[in-house]
This record gives C-alpha cells, structure tokens and sequence, in this order.
C-alpha cells in the first residue's frame, strides 16, 4: 500500500517533474553531473549552474530550485546546504501535483499586490523555511 502511495505522488508531480528533467541532459553534456538521493534526481553544474545563477528573479541567482521530484542545483555544495528546504518543496509538489507551478507562482503575487517581496514572503518559501529548520538533515 505504501509503495502504491509513493508511486501515486510521483505520478501526480511528475508534470513538474518533467520540467526539471528538461536540464538532465543539457547539464550533463555541459559537465554537470546529477544522482538520485532520497528518491530525488538531484541535479548540478553546467547548464544548470548556468540557468540557476543567470535566469532566475533573485538577485544574484538561486542556489537550488525544486521541479516534481527534481532538484536543480549550482553545485553539490548547494544541493546539501538547502536538501531540507528544497525536501518541503518535493513535498509541496507531491502535495500540488501539477496545480504547484500556478499556485506558485499565484502565491508570488498576492505577496506582490501586498507590497511584500514576492520570494521571500511567497507562502511556500515561508512554510519551506519554517519546516526545514524543524526537520533533522538528510543522510
């Protein structure tokens, strides 16, 4: 029954998974490298390095950014520094299913109408950095 539930949530995220699996190869043919650790493809270097500083809306870029259960990282020091925050955002996405994007990126403009910076008081990040300070770290 477990395992029927987890391939359910795989399932019902993997149209964002989707999304993130777009760098896999680009990444990798850019000398980035990618693993699965914790039942997530977790992806660095490269192209995504690249996008992650580059093409994002934060100033100065992103360290790591979470698509399904996909985790785009500058380099595997970004991916353990933020594996807890961006472990709450697989669980948002599993959570969501395909709805997360939008309600991402709705979340984003309600803190925008609100005057309020659109990252750092967009209700997902808010919960992510709550529950990541509360959860032990990842082996």
């Amino acid at each position: 029954m477990l395992r029927l539930l987890k391939l359910f949530f795989y399932a019902w995220s993997s149209p964002t998974s989707l999304l993130g699996l777009f760098f896999l190869h680009p990444t990798l043919l850019t000398g980035g490298r990618a693993r699965v650790h914790s039942g997530v493809l977790e992806i660095h270097g490269g192209l995504t390095s690249f996008f992650l500083t580059h093409c994002t809306l934060l100033p100065g870029g992103a360290s790591a950014m979470t698509l399904g259960h996909v985790v785009l990282g500058r380099d595997q020091s970004s991916l353990d520094r933020t594996r807890p925050h961006e472990r709450i955002h697989v669980s948002q996405c599993e959570t969501w299913g395909p709805f997360f994007l939008p309600a991402y990126a709705i979340a984003s403009l309600i803190a925008l109408l609100r005057r309020q910076d659109p990252y750092l008081d967009n209700q997902f990040e808010r919960d992510a950095r709550n529950r990541a300070t509360n959860i032990p770290p990842l082996s």
